[in-house]
């Protein structure tokens, strides 16, 4: 199923529906997708189709708003400790089911090509906080992806997600590359040539 990108403003009470019904959003009203595709003077969208999913990549880096969450060991932190390293942030929850489907294959990718250079950071809003991300992990057998939680789900707004999963390419200078809205096949083939070559060309862009 190929699924639609839009990107609206999201507001309160947008994430307080989300967070409700742990339902992905993939469809909108014609006036979101009217202004999903205007012209911006300041940044252009480039959409990336693959077969796992479309990534709309942004012609002009975005600033990331800053961020707060724990780590599996409940240890307060932000996206500023992954800085120099090139980030797949995934917003997602234990009660989304098409976010549990696609955990598998970003534990994978993490496998894949996490190191140095870059990291996949699955950020979870559960309000139960560690305890039930922990028993997902547990349940699946996750073992490559690190654990953060954001229980307030401040995230998911401060993003403007307009559904979970939602998934930040973000740079090592802290920058939103590209996103992707819904769920992927993440260590497919043409997703994992997707990330390749988008983390040459920002190394290349980071190096000038």
């Amino acid at each position: 199923m190929r699924w639609k990108i839009v990107i609206p403003l999201v507001a309160a009470a947008g994430v307080a529906s989300l967070i409700a019904g742990g339902v992905y959003h993939h469809s909108a009203t014609t006036n979101a997708r009217e202004a999903a595709t205007q012209p911006s003077s300041r940044s252009q969208a480039v959409e990336t189709p693959t077969s796992a999913g479309v990534f709309t990549m942004h012609e002009q880096p975005k600033q990331v708003p800053e961020l707060q969450f724990v780590d599996g060991e409940g240890r307060a932190m932000g996206l500023d400790a992954f800085r120099g390293k090139t980030v797949l942030l995934n917003i997602w929850a234990t009660w989304c089911i098409p976010c549990r489907e696609e955990m598998p294959s970003l534990d994978r990718l993490q496998a894949q090509l996490g190191g140095p250079d870059f990291e996949v950071v699955p950020l979870s809003i559960d309000r139960e906080g560690l305890p039930a991300v922990e028993a997902f992990y547990h349940e699946l057998g996750l073992e490559a992806l690190g654990i953060y939680v954001d229980k307030s789900a401040s995230a998911a707004y401060r993003l403007g997600t307009v559904g979970i999963p939602t998934t930040l390419l973000v740079n090592a200078a802290g920058l939103e590359q590209g996103r992707l809205i819904g769920p992927a096949e993440w260590d497919s083939e043409d997703m994992i040539s997707l990330l390749r070559r988008e983390l040459q060309s920002i190394n290349t862009a980071s190096n000038r």
